[in-house]
């Protein structure tokens, strides 16, 4: 019986141990891959605050190109994440470059996020969907 009882609170604290170790990563704002590295996750107001001041960053829309043309951030490139795959993707710059991504509600963007990172790319924020994007859109 004490056995069963210690191979319980050994499972338990590993448990406990990991599910800390992840909710102090999130509260930092990184969230972390399978494969080690990490991406930041900010607020559509943190984006602007850094597009503002870094005119030349790279924005990536991440959806489709009928929703692009629906209306996308300025200076935004678009990316589908369906064709970010197993290659390093042209129209980005080099891999140490701040890249920020984003979608429509932040699902395919975190996953663009990962994708990138797995590629190599070490810099990349997302900041979720556009439709938390309070500022203009063009078409």
């Amino acid at each position: 019986m004490s056995k069963i009882l210690s191979i319980a609170l050994i499972v338990l604290s590993l448990f406990l141990f990991v599910t800390c170790k992840n909710q102090n990563a999130a509260s930092a704002g990184q969230i972390e891959s399978k494969s080690g590295p990490v991406y930041t996750k900010i607020s559509a107001q943190e984006a602007k605050q850094m597009m503002d001041e870094m005119p030349s960053i790279t924005v990536v829309d991440v959806r489709t190109r009928q929703e692009f043309e629906a209306g996308h951030i300025e200076g935004s490139l678009n990316i589908p994440n369906e064709i970010i795959g197993t290659s390093k993707v042209e129209s980005l710059p080099d891999l140490d470059a701040t890249i920020l991504v984003y979608c429509r509600s932040g699902a395919r963007s975190s996953q663009a996020a990962r994708k990138l990172i797995a590629l190599g790319y070490t810099n990349i924020i997302d900041f979720g969907g556009i439709i938390n994007w309070p500022y203009e859109v063009v078409q």
